[in-house]
């Protein structure tokens, strides 16, 4: 809860009513460059054994395969709610190369649990300064089709170096009301409910146009929880506009220093349908703390 700045330069003239210096010699044009399209970027060459998981790989019940590639010097293992920081390169077992932190030159970080399940599963494998290649097959990570044209599906391999992680704060308690509405929420007229946790300080709401920062965790009804910038350690900060329509409508109900438990039907979300992997659909439940409200932008 993934600006582009451009400088425009203006040439100086020269002002018409200056003393004009002699002209001076200018020498001739350099020759025309040929015409030979520079050469394209290229992505680090794919591992000997990309096709198929080698015979020294061990196996997990999932089928993730994994073989240790560079022993690391940490001796903790990262949890699913921790926060990682990877180099990796990923190829699809034709060889293709479709992404790589390690070309771009910088590290990603992110929590465990937000990224694809064989990564979730492969990373608590590993200790700090530990590099290792994964297989993983189709159905712990994007599926056998390609979500977009030229995007990576079927088994994918990884070699991934795991730098460092941060443990995360503890889990905030599952509510004992998320399986369902409870009778003393209120509920607008587009389906929203609520029910006012902590009182706020503050006497002005936000609209839908104000840039709010909040803490929040949410939770599917079934007790799973999908999201949390508690966990995390780091408010968000977002324009309230931009977000699904029950956090739209909902947020503006709220002053600073209210903490508010929405439980937001799918089509204020995320769809009644599975989406995307990781993706929640449904009715959602959130516990949100309004921080503060920010400038319009």
């Amino acid at each position: 809860m993934k600006h582009i700045a451009t400088a425009m330069f203006m040439a100086l003239l020269a002002c018409s009513s200056c003393k004009k210096e002699p002209a001076k010699p200018v020498p001739p044009p350099p020759p025309p460059a040929p015409a030979v399209k520079p050469p394209e970027p290229q992505g680090l060459p794919a591992p000997a054994d990309v096709a198929a998981a080698s015979a020294d790989a061990e196996k997990t019940a999932s089928g993730l395969a994994s073989k240790v590639l560079q022993k690391g010097t940490g001796t903790a293992h990262p949890a699913a709610e921790d926060t990682v920081k990877v180099h990796y390169t990923g190829w699809m077992t034709d060889g293709k190369m479709f992404d790589s932190s390690v070309v771009r030159g910088q590290p990603a970080e992110f929590p465990l649990d937000h990224v694809i399940k064989g990564w979730t599963e492969g990373l608590q494998l590993m200790v700090e300064g530990e590099k290792r290649r994964f297989w993983i097959p189709a159905n712990l990570a994007y599926g056998d089709t390609p979500r977009r044209p030229g995007g990576p599906s079927g088994t994918l391999v990884f070699d991934v170096e795991l730098l460092s992680y941060t443990k995360a704060p503890p889990a905030p308690a599952v509510p004992t009301d998320v399986k369902e509405v409870p009778k003393n929420a209120k509920k607008t007229e587009s389906g929203l409910a609520y029910r006012v946790l902590t009182k706020g300080k503050g006497k002005v709401h936000p609209t839908a146009s104000s840039v709010v920062k909040v803490h929040y965790t949410g939770w599917t009804t079934d007790g799973k929880r999908f999201d949390s910038s508690v966990m995390r350690g780091q408010p968000a900060e977002f324009p309230l506009g931009g977000v699904i329509k029950g956090w739209t409508e909902g947020v503006q109900l709220m002053v600073e220093g209210e903490k508010t438990r929405f439980w937001i039907p799918g089509k204020m979300a995320y769809g009644d349908e599975p989406g995307p992997p990781g993706r929640p659909f449904g009715m959602l439940v959130f516990d949100i703390e309004l921080i503060e409200i920010k400038k319009v932008p």
